[in-house]
């Protein structure tokens, strides 16, 4: 494997779990384990493919298992590696910046979020 460089160690990061549906995959498995369409479900305007790509780049990058279950019909669920699951305080840190954030730039953050499992806990506060 030929070494890589790279000018500051955020870019790993990112090249990890950056784009636009990387993070939204995690956080929604930080709710358990996920078949394919219960994510497309809860991620309603992200295609099909986009979706199997993320999948196969996080499996791929050890960030995700693929647990496949030999049966019929076949039957696949997603869930976060321990090396994702040391992603968490990340991942909370970007929900919490990006409720602030709506707030600055919307104001009511209700009327801007849909209403879904990752942000029941909105409700609350």
């Amino acid at each position: 494997m030929k070494k890589k460089k790279y000018n500051i160690s955020v870019e790993a990061t990112l090249e990890v779990i950056g784009g636009k549906w990387k993070c939204v995959i995690l956080c929604h498995l930080t709710h358990g384990k996920k078949r394919t369409n219960e994510l497309k479900r809860l991620m309603p305007n992200i295609t099909q493919k986009m979706l199997t790509q993320q999948l196969r780049e996080l499996e791929e990058d050890g960030i995700i298992n693929r647990i496949a279950y030999n049966q019929i019909p076949p039957k696949v669920e997603y869930e976060l590696s321990d090396y994702g699951w040391s992603l968490k305080s990340i991942l909370d840190s970007l929900c919490e910046w990006g409720e602030r954030h709506i707030t600055k730039v919307y104001g009511d953050k209700f009327e801007v979020l849909e209403e879904n499992v990752l942000n029941e806990h909105l409700k609350e506060s």
